[in-house]
This record gives C-alpha cells, sequence and structure tokens, in this order.
C-alpha cells in the first residue's frame, strides 16, 4: 500500500510550480501591452484631429489649427491623407497631400495644390485650362496644453510653418509677384470646450501670399509679410458631426487685381472612425479681376 504522506511532497511541488506558472501568465500579460503599444495606437477622440485645410495642415478646411494631423495620442505615430476640390463659378481647384503626427507633438505635412483657370486662361492670355501649381512643405509643434484635456481654459497652442513653391515662376512674376516661392508662420490656439460641444480656434498668419500662394508672393502694393487672421467657431451636433464657419483674412499685394477675405460654412461628418467627409461652402472674393467666386468644397480624409 502506498503512504499517502509520501506523495504530499510531489503534489505542493506540482501546486506550487502551477501557481508559479499561473502568476509569471499573468504579469506577462499585465506588461505585454504596455511594453507593446502599437506604433498607430489610434486612441484619439474621433475629429479631434481636425481636417486638412487648404494647406495640407491639420485644421477646419480654411483655418490652420493647433490640432496635431492623426488619431494618434502622446504613445505613437499617426498618418492622415486627403483630397479636396473646390468648384467656382470661373475657377477650379484642387490638392491633395499627406500628413503625419508624431506623439501628438509634432507634424509633418505635404500638399499639391492645382488651379485650374478654366476659360479665364484664356481671356489673361495663359490659354484655356492653364494650371497653376504649387507644393506645400509645412511642420508644426505643440507647445503647451490640449485640445480637449486639461484645463478648461488653457487651449493647445502650436506654431507653424508652411513653405509654398509655385511651380509656375515665370508667369507668377509677369502677374506681379515679387516671388515664386515664400514662407508663412502661424501661431494658433484651439480648444473644445465638451460641456457646450463648441470649438474655437484663432490663428495668427504672417505672410506675404498672393491668393494664398497661387499667385506667388508680394507685389507692387507691398512685398513684406503682413499680420493675418484665420478664425474658426464650430459645434459638434454628435461625437461624428459637426458644422461651423471660418473666417480668413489674406494681403492684397498685387496690382492686377484685389484680393477679398475668405469665409466658409462648413460640415464635417466622420462616417467611419478614420474617414471624414467635409462639405462647405466656401467664398473667396475676386480672384484675378473676376469677382463673385463663391462655391462648393468637398473634402474626404483618411487618418489612422
Amino acid at each position: 500500500m502506498t503512504n499517502p504522506a509520501s506523495g504530499a511532497p510531489g503534489r505542493t511541488r506540482r501546486r506550487l510550480a502551477v501557481a508559479g506558472a499561473a502568476a509569471a501568465a499573468a504579469l506577462l500579460a499585465g506588461a505585454t501591452p504596455a511594453q507593446a503599444d502599437p506604433l498607430l495606437d489610434g486612441d484619439k477622440l474621433i475629429l479631434t484631429n481636425g481636417i486638412a485645410s487648404i494647406e495640407g495642415a491639420s485644421g477646419g478646411g480654411l483655418a490652420s489649427w493647433s490640432t496635431i494631423a492623426g488619431m494618434e495620442t502622446d504613445r505613437g505615430i499617426g498618418l492622415s491623407a486627403h483630397v479636396t476640390g473646390i468648384a467656382l463659378p470661373d475657377y477650379g481647384w484642387e490638392s491633395h497631400g499627406v500628413a503625419v503626427g508624431i506623439r501628438d507633438r509634432v507634424e509633418l505635412s505635404y500638399a499639391r495644390q492645382n488651379f485650374d483657370t478654366r476659360k479665364v486662361g484664356a481671356a489673361l492670355g495663359l490659354g484655356e485650362g492653364f494650371r497653376f501649381n504649387q507644393d506645400i512643405f509645412g511642420a508644426k509643434l505643440r507647445l503647451v496644453g490640449d485640445t480637449v484635456y486639461g484645463s478648461p481654459w488653457l487651449p493647445q497652442i502650436s506654431i507653424g510653418v508652411q513653405h509654398k513653391r509655385s511651380l509656375d515662376g515665370a508667369i507668377v512674376r509677369a502677374v506681379g509677384a515679387k516671388s515664386a516661392s515664400g514662407t508663412d508662420f502661424t501661431a494658433s490656439a484651439t480648444k473644445l470646450i465638451l460641456s457646450k460641444s463648441v470649438l474655437v480656434n484663432a490663428t495668427a498668419r504672417w505672410t506675404s501670399a498672393n491668393q494664398f500662394g497661387l499667385l506667388g508672393f508680394g507685389g507692387p502694393k507691398g512685398s513684406a509679410r503682413t499680420l493675418q487672421f484665420e478664425g474658426s467657431l464650430a459645434y459638434m451636433l454628435t461625437s461624428r458631426l459637426v458644422v461651423g464657419g471660418e473666417v480668413r483674412t489674406r494681403p492684397d499685394n498685387l496690382g492686377i487685381a484685389r484680393e477679398d477675405d475668405a469665409h466658409d460654412l462648413f460640415v464635417a461628418w466622420a462616417f467611419d472612425r478614420h474617414a471624414t467627409v467635409t462639405a462647405a461652402y466656401v467664398d473667396v472674393g475676386s480672384v484675378a479681376t473676376f469677382d463673385g467666386q463663391r462655391g462648393a468644397l468637398v473634402s474626404l480624409q483618411l487618418a489612422f
């Protein structure tokens, strides 16, 4: 007959081994998420990354905001891509680009703008359907604050730079621009007041760009940079649907035609966590002697 006491140490050792293995598994399971956070964590609240502005930086369409592109938090890297079209009575405008957000602190962006003169091109001696083209390289740095969290009185504040380069240098100089390339500097403050479902943004832009840079920089009326204002006010109808409006002042440098301030009214719908479509009514005023340039903007953005 087997002595029951003789098996006790063996059973005890087995129980201790099982318990130790279980504890180790639990420890590893608890440590794995912290040690293996995905690079694309995608944990931002929907729409708090903004949409692509016309220069490619994250913002509200016409205006740049202090937001950082992508859906990343301060633990990862985010990506976004956009395509935008604007239909005006006498012109067509299209842009596409990409942006990278790094730890919700730094944003790097690129956009290509194409401005179709349609029949106006023939009237201006450029040829019907002539297109002005521009590359924009941007960078943005979040200094303090958070768009959503933290103090309700401290907005997220960012500074940015956008280097713009016309691909039609000879022509923009022929219409009076001093230079075919230039650099804008921005400082933005943005806050989403969750209790009121209201987002407010104010941006100061130091620029000499004509028609956002498509017609070069500076001119007979002035060649130095001037301080311009961009303001946005938006209301969140739901967590996925936002309506709002913007205003953007602009320098008036060219002698051939005046340049007006721009306005828009927009609605942005995040129909998927990673996809947002925006539609807007846009008024850019006079463009190259043709007044009343009001039309529709449609933009699609994918963000991760």
